[in-house]
């Protein structure tokens, strides 16, 4: 899993704690936590098409939540920016090598690792479509709310 699934997920939460009345441009997000902007905004711009965030254009733009937190899955956010797929790939290795015959019965069927990273992946995902932004926020210490608002009104001037 890259990084961004962590820079998207903090992001939106600093977006939840801010407000929608006043978008942050993707250069202040990348600013806040020292991150490198244009991968910023590619991130930035998945969640974007996952309907997540909104962009909003112009002088005073930047990007705000689409939805409400609790509308908003881990799980959801990990998929735009990771895609859907399955990590584990079975390129059915225990089918090639000299003598292995392919058509043999016991391969018609998944192998026990395919089997078990599927479950894995599974359970994964369960975890994370379980949890939404608003746990995530309800979660964080009350001072991290705060000094997130306490902050970006300085920014603001």
């Amino acid at each position: 899993m890259s990084e961004q699934v962590e820079w998207g997920l903090h992001c939106c939460l600093t977006l939840a704690w801010i407000g929608g009345e006043h978008p942050m441009p993707a250069v202040r997000l990348a600013e806040w936590f020292e991150l490198p902007p244009a991968y910023l905004t590619k991130c930035l711009q998945a969640l974007t098409r996952a309907g997540i965030l909104q962009s909003v254009p112009g002088a005073r733009g930047g990007f705000r939540l689409a939805r409400q937190p609790a509308d908003v899955t881990v799980m959801d956010v990990t998929v735009a920016i990771e895609g859907a797929d399955n990590p584990f790939r079975c390129t059915e290795i225990r089918q090639r090598g000299a003598g292995v015959d392919p058509s043999a019965p016991e391969f018609r069927t998944p192998c026990a690792i395919s089997t078990v990273m599927h479950r894995a992946d599974l359970a994964w995902r369960r975890e994370l479509a379980g949890h939404t932004l608003a746990d995530l926020l309800a979660s964080a210490p009350a001072e991290a709310a705060e000094r997130t608002r306490r902050r970006y009104a300085l920014l603001r001037g």
